[in-house]
């Protein structure tokens, strides 16, 4: 568990602009404030992420799908409301306006994560943070705060917990079309 005076101070980065590697349920992801497009591309700039690969987001709770999304589908409620939080991530039509590094193709993947400092980081912060693992593109997912550091001698505002479980990365469906579309497998069944 996080303290009220350590998710103070991490809030507080992120509102600012940092980015912040975080265990979530399964591997470090890198935290920056989704709907701030500088921050966005700190995340990407620090990751070396290419352009058109897009970073997922995570969201505080269910609610905030509308956050990022006017045209979520019945079916995407139903996977959201079952499996969140959790490691599943839901590709839904992405809301305009947002950083271009969080959208392929008119879509975004979000999930609220499961219990770990993450999801109570990004309840703090009460609005998306990205989503992507904490790794230099191409490398394996960090599960140790040692192996964050390793990766990412410079440039983070913090690291939050010592390991994250690692395992199966989360499921991703895609729910935009008239079929569900298992997109990863991960350690959720759809």
């Amino acid at each position: 568990m996080l303290s009220d005076a350590e998710l103070a101070l991490w809030v507080r980065a992120l509102r600012e602009g940092g980015v912040v590697a975080c265990a979530t349920e399964t591997f470090f992801g890198l935290l920056a404030d989704a709907l701030d497009s500088g921050a966005v591309d700190r995340v990407c700039a620090l990751k070396g992420r290419e352009k058109g690969v897009p970073v997922a987001v995570l969201l505080p709770n269910i609610a905030a799908l509308s956050s990022v999304s006017a045209d979520v589908s019945p079916q995407a409620w139903q996977l959201a409301q079952k499996h969140w939080p959790g490691p599943l991530t839901l590709l839904v039509r992405a809301r305009a306006g947002l950083s271009s590094a969080l959208v392929k193709d008119g879509t975004i993947g979000v999930r609220v994560p499961g219990p770990s400092p993450a999801l109570q980081l990004v309840q703090a912060f009460g609005s998306p943070l990205t989503a992507t693992s904490a790794n230099q593109s191409g490398k394996a997912a960090a599960r140790t705060a040692q192996e964050v550091s390793a990766a990412f001698p410079g440039g983070l505002a913090a690291i939050v917990g010592a390991s994250a479980p690692g395992g199966l990365a989360s499921t991703i469906v895609d729910t935009t079309g008239s079929e569900l579309v298992v997109v990863r497998k991960g350690p959720i069944e759809v």
